[in-house]
């Protein structure tokens, strides 16, 4: 093969990667301006940043109930998972701290409620003093078996509480 047909293939072959390069970036190029296209309002889907619940819902939280922020998190070991929620009027959210009322997180897609541990020396896992507006509120629930998992929709009940379709972070 002489020097010439060589320089002529690592070209052709240059041609080629750049061609499929195009190709390639083409459908993502188009996928980026369809997302700029969509309306601000319109949420970004996101594996890092989980949608939480609809505004509506988060109203209701607030004037229902007292309480915003709602959070449920999935522990490093995953063997708890962790509802917190903060205090904005103490009266509404009595219930939430509430020590006879027996809080559940149930995941419908796995089939699962979980419950709140109680440890012998320390009691339940779980804040149940009087409420205080400000404060952040945390119960922690055993996932023993890590059957809820990142990015599941689950819901918290506390007595006559329902908080739907939180998100596990």
């Amino acid at each position: 093969m002489s020097k010439h047909n060589t320089m002529a293939g690592t070209k052709g072959m240059m041609l080629a990667a750049i061609v499929a390069s195009g190709i390639l970036a083409s459908p993502a190029a188009a996928q980026s301006a369809s997302l700029a296209a969509t309306p601000a309002t319109a949420p970004a889907h996101s594996s890092y940043h989980p949608n939480r619940f609809p505004m509506r819902a988060e109203l209701h939280y607030k004037l229902v109930w007292g309480v915003d922020s709602l959070s449920v998190k999935w522990t490093e070991s995953g063997e708890i998972i962790r509802f917190s929620y903060r205090i904005l009027d103490a009266d509404k959210a009595r219930q939430l701290n509430d020590k006879k009322a027996t809080p559940a997180l149930i995941d419908p897609s796995a089939g699962v409620q979980l419950v709140i541990p109680e440890l012998e020396q320390v009691g339940q896992l779980r804040q149940s003093s009087t409420p205080v507006a400000g404060k952040v509120y945390w119960m922690a629930f055993s996932n023993k078996g890590r059957v809820v998992k990142r990015g599941d929709h689950v819901d918290v009940e506390i007595g006559n509480f329902h908080a739907d379709g939180l998100v596990v972070d």
